[in-house]
């Protein structure tokens, strides 16, 4: 008996998981990423980095931004599965 699982099995998708993974990951990506086109014009204006310094500061921001949602959507579809064996 092999502990490995069958490769063959068919996989179901569980919509109620996906939908309220995906519902809740573009709530908080408009929060994310509003947040860092913010951040990055407010910060480079206080600092008075000019114009250069808004974009890279957003680009930075967004960068960040992309690493937690990709966090977010790896970790919610631990706790709710995407998909079931059946």
């Amino acid at each position: 008996m092999s502990n490995t699982p069958d490769l063959g099995q068919r996989r179901k998708i569980n919509w109620l998981n996906l939908n309220t993974v995906l519902s809740a990951a573009i709530l908080i990506g408009a929060e994310v990423f509003g947040a860092a086109y913010a951040g990055g014009w407010a910060v480079a204006m206080l600092f008075g980095f000019g114009d250069l310094g808004v974009i890279s500061l957003r680009v930075l921001f967004f960068a960040a931004g992309l690493a937690v949602m990709i966090s977010f959507i790896r970790q919610a579809s631990r706790v709710e599965p995407f998909t079931s064996r059946r």
